[in-house]
This record gives C-alpha cells, structure tokens and sequence, in this order.
C-alpha cells in the first residue's frame, strides 16, 4: 500500500506541486490585495470654533475612542468650510471633521465620504430688541454678526439674507464665534447675531435666558426648506429654555442644517467603524428636537457614505465586534480574511484527492484489461504461426505485468480478478491450440 501512494505520488508530484504554486500564489495575491494593517492608534479630527458645538461634541468622541486605545488629537477650526479644506488637503493630517450639511460642493470631493448625519444644528438669529423683527428686511443698516467666515454660520446667514434681497452691504456684517457673539449682544455692541450650532451650545443657552435678547423665528421656513433641501424645519417649544420665566414666550419656528461626520477615504475602515460606534452612544439618545434613535442617519446629504457606514446602517457592528474587544475583534477578522478563500479552495483540492487515488488504481486496473481484450481478439483472429506465438508471449508478459502490480488492500480484489481472467484466456487458448493440433494434421 505505501509503494502504490509513493507510485500515486511519484506519478502526480508535477501536477500536485503545480496545485499547490497556483494556491500559493492565490493566497498571497489575495493577501497583498485584502490584507490591511492594523489601524494606526492616533488620529486628528478638526472640530470648530473653541467653546462651540462640535468642539464639545468631539471631547465626546475622543473620551469613547480613548477606551479602545485610541488617540483623537482635536484641532480647532474656522469652521464647517475650514473644515472642509483641512479634510481635502493630505498634508493637513486631519482624517475627520463635523461639516454642516449643504456647505459641501455640488461635485463631491472623491476623497471625502461621510459617515452619516449626526445631529440638527439649527439657525438662531438673535436680536436685541423688545418686539421681534418679523422680517429679515428690518435687519438692514444694522449691526449684524454672522459667524466666522469659513464657518457654516457664515454660508446658510448670506444664502437667506440673499434670499429676501439684502445685500452684504446694506448691513454693518461682523465676523464673530458664537460667544463672541453672545458677549456683544449682551453688551448692548451687536444689534443681531445668526448663528448655527447645536441647542446645547453655551451661546445658545444663554441668549435665550438673556434679558432684552429675543430670539427670531423663520415663520416662511417651509419656503427656505424648498429651496434650499440640505435645511430642515424644526420648532423650539415655548418654555423649553426656562419654564418659569417662560423663555421662549411662544413656539419658534427654525430651520436647520444637519452636521455630518466626514473623514477621509483613506481613513482606516475599524476607525471609521469605532468613530459610527461612538456616534450610536452620542448622538443616539433624544433632544429637543429629536427622537431616540433618530441620530446617526444614513443621509447622503452633499457626501455618499463610506461603505464602512453603509454596512453598518444595515447590519449593526460584526459578530466579532459585539464579541470580543477591537484589537482581538481586528485581528481575528484579518485573520478569516485570508483563512477563509483559502480553505475554500484547499477543500475542495484535498477532497478530490482520493477521487483522483481511486481513478489511477482502477485504471492501472482497467489498462491491463484493455490489453487483455486485444490479446485474445487478436488470437482468435490470428493464424497458427510466428505471430500468434507472439501473441501468447504478449499475453504471458500481461500475466506476469499482473502477478508483480502491487495495489493497496482495498483493490486487492480487482486485482486477483483480472489475474484469474488473465489465467482462464491463456487456458482457453491454449485448449483450443490443443485441439486444433490433430485437425491439422
């Protein structure tokens, strides 16, 4: 049995050691294409203005990351448009930022994807006043902050300025942060002040308690919402601010951006997953102005989705990753990468293997066979004489071919069969040269 695998072995070295360079060869294709390192254990997200809304948001992010074993080193900004840039230029090292829905070009920048939308940044135009403005157009000739430029306060206060037909110009425009902002109109030094930054905001929250501060509504925000689809209509509940004093007096309609967590399409996908993780736990409970759940949203605003995103919308993190912790949960999905294809074809190799063993001793088998069959047609066939004892010598070499095959146990059988019909053609020949003998003579 071990002579006839050494004979199987022997005889198929060529095309097993050709199998096994093509699966070597798959395998390290495979691997120099899917195989990713291990994502780096630091990396810079830009937020915004210091003291705003997504500078306090991305604390948020950097302590959750921070339990993974990850850095994220924050940089302050400008802004949504600053942010913009900072993400664009590979030089910058800033792999993710918030932008605010709408400040994006038409052409989406291929190197940037979005994770998703995360939170309502709504538009608050305070003014000092005693009775609200009723109309954009009573701004004009006033002293007006609209946000940082480079800011996303600064792009949605001219789009809706331009919208009722002012003009830079015909206001005194100002380029303040949001506190900034709520220090001057506190101060009495800023007649108004637009502003785009989440309800949490510090700004926010004391403006709207601020004596002699009223907060605008957008009563056309249906209209804002129509032409600019990247806004979103909200209402700030009369009372929401402080119940006691009744602040606001009345319901306040708003419109609104969406902040969107973009990062760059480089950024490595467990990142990216541990930053859409991050996003569940922050931006997943409700608010003022959203339900539970409603937040991270799969909205392709000005940006499409990381595919990293897009899975994780539709099927939650991995089994691994529920599983196990991300390092391990990291290197064992590396790890199914590659074992994975490779058993799928090392299965189906190695089970074809004693298919292939079975048909080599049965043809080893059945080759005899077929010489046999010649043997004998051409014996009866053939004329007393040189030939046909050549024949017979043929058919004495079979036998002996036969005697000396050595098969393995389970075709021993087939074996003893073929040397026993081996044996009765060379009888029956020889019985029939017998008798034909006398006839001849």
């Amino acid at each position: 049995m071990e002579r006839a695998r050494e004979s199987f072995f022997a005889r198929y070295r060529l095309w097993l050691a050709l199998s096994g360079v093509a699966v070597l060869g798959f395998v390290l294709w495979f691997a120099a294409d899917l195989w990713r390192p291990l994502p780096t254990r630091s990396f810079v997200m830009a937020t915004g203005v210091p003291g705003g809304a997504y500078e306090a948001v991305a604390k948020q992010y950097r302590d959750i990351l921070a339990r993974d074993g990850i850095t994220l080193e924050l940089r302050p900004s400008e802004g949504a448009t600053e942010n913009l840039g900072l993400l664009l230029d590979p030089d910058s090292g800033v792999k993710a930022a918030f932008v605010q829905g709408g400040a994006a070009p038409e052409a989406a920048p291929r190197e940037l994807v979005s994770l998703g939308a995360m939170f309502y940044e709504p538009m608050w135009l305070f003014v000092r006043r005693e009775e609200p403005l009723r109309s954009l157009a009573a701004l004009k000739g006033l002293r007006v902050s609209i946000g940082k430029k480079g800011s996303g306060s600064h792009v949605v206060a001219i789009a809706l300025l331009r919208l009722n037909g002012i003009a830079p110009g015909d206001l005194q425009l100002v380029e303040l942060a949001p506190n900034e902002s709520a220090d001057q109109l506190e101060a009495g030094q800023l007649d108004a002040a637009f502003m785009t930054i989440g309800w949490e905001a510090p700004a926010v929250r004391r403006l709207l308690s601020a004596p002699g501060i009223l907060l605008e509504g957008f009563p056309r925000a249906d209209a804002y919402v129509a032409l600019y689809p990247f806004l979103s209509k909200l209402t700030l509940p009369m009372g929401v601010a402080d119940l006691a004093t009744n602040r606001p007096p009345e319901d306040v309609t708003l419109v609104a951006t969406k902040a969107m967590l973009v990062v760059r399409r480089d950024l490595h996908p467990a990142l990216q997953y541990l930053l859409m993780h991050a996003a569940m736990e922050i931006h997943g409970r409700p608010g003022v102005f959203q339900a539970a759940g409603q937040f991270p949203s799969a909205e392709e605003i000005d940006l499409p989705l990381s595919e990293e995103a897009r899975h994780f919308y539709l099927n939650g993190p991995s089994f691994l990753k529920r599983h196990l912790p991300f390092w391990m949960a990291e290197i064992a999905q590396r790890i199914l990468l590659v074992l994975v294809p490779l058993v799928g074809i090392l299965y189906p190799l190695w089970s074809g293997l004693p298919q292939l063993y079975r048909w080599e001793m049965q043809h080893r088998i059945y080759r005899l066979y077929g010489e046999l069959k010649w043997i004998e047609r051409e014996l009866r066939e053939a004329p007393q004489g040189t030939g046909r004892d050549d024949l017979l010598r043929q058919l004495a070499a079979l036998e002996d071919r036969a005697n000396r095959m050595r098969l393995p146990n389970a075709y021993a059988g087939m074996g003893y069969t073929l040397k026993m019909h081996i044996r009765m053609a060379r009888e029956a020949l020889f019985a029939d040269a017998s008798r034909s003998r006398p006839n001849a003579s």
